[in-house]
C-alpha cells in the first residue's frame, strides 16, 4: 500500500487523477468527510460526505483506518475497503494528510509513505489562492498547516517534487511497481 501526502494545494488530487487515467487498476481509497461538497464533487466518487454523528459512529466502531481533523472538518479512510483490495493483491493508494499518514504507518508499518512537495513555497501559496474555492481565513489555516506538513517531510520514505503532473504520476507508478 502506498500513502501519498503533502500540504494542501500541492497537487495531490491532480497527480492522482492523471495517474488513474493512465492506470485505472490502481485503487484509490475514497475518504469519508464531514465537509460540504465543492462544486462538481460527487458522493462516493470524490468523498463519502457524512454528517458529524455518522463520522462519530465510524470512529466508535473502528471502521476507519485513520482519521484526522483539518480546517474544521474531519476526514477518514474506511478500513474495510482498503483491506479487501490489499487481500485481493491490488495496488492501493491512499491520498491523505500528514496526521493520517502517521496513523497508517503506525498501524501498517509496511506501507510506503510518499511526500508530495511543491517546487517552492511561493508556488504553493499561488496554487492555494488560485483555487478560488475557499475564504481567506481557510487559506490562511491551510498555509499554517502547510508549514507543519513541510517540516515533516523527513518522516516519509520518498519525496517527489510536483514540477510536472505527468512526471510525478509516472514516478509514483514506478514506486508502486505498477509500470
Amino acid at each position: 500500500m502506498t500513502v501519498l501526502s503533502g500540504p494542501s494545494g500541492v497537487g495531490k488530487s491532480t497527480v492522482v487523477a492523471h495517474m488513474r487515467k493512465v492506470h485505472p487498476e490502481v485503487w484509490l481509497s475514497v475518504s469519508a468527510t464531514t465537509r460540504k461538497p465543492r462544486p462538481g464533487e460527487k458522493h462516493g466518487v470524490h468523498y463519502f460526505f457524512v454528517a458529524d454523528d455518522e463520522f462519530d459512529k465510524l470512529i466508535a466502531n473502528g471502521e476507519l483506518l485513520e482519521w484526522a481533523e483539518f480546517a474544521g472538518n474531519r476526514y477518514g479512510t474506511p478500513r474495510g475497503a482498503v483491506l479487501e483490495r490489499l487481500d485481493a493483491g491490488e495496488p492501493v493508494l491512499l491520498e491523505i494528510d500528514l496526521q493520517g499518514a502517521r496513523q497508517v504507518k503506525d498501524s501498517m508499518p509496511e506501507s510506503q509513505l510518499v511526500f508530495l512537495a511543491p517546487p517552492s513555497w511561493e508556488e504553493l501559496v499561488r496554487r492555494l489562492t488560485g483555487r478560488g474555492t475557499e475564504s481567506p481565513e481557510v487559506i490562511e489555516r491551510r498555509l499554517e498547516a502547510a508549514k507543519v506538513e513541510l517540516a515533516a517531510e523527513s518522516e516519509f520514505d520518498t519525496t517527489l517534487v510536483n514540477t510536472s503532473v505527468e512526471d510525478v504520476a509516472r514516478e509514483l507508478l514506478t514506486l508502486m511497481h505498477v509500470v
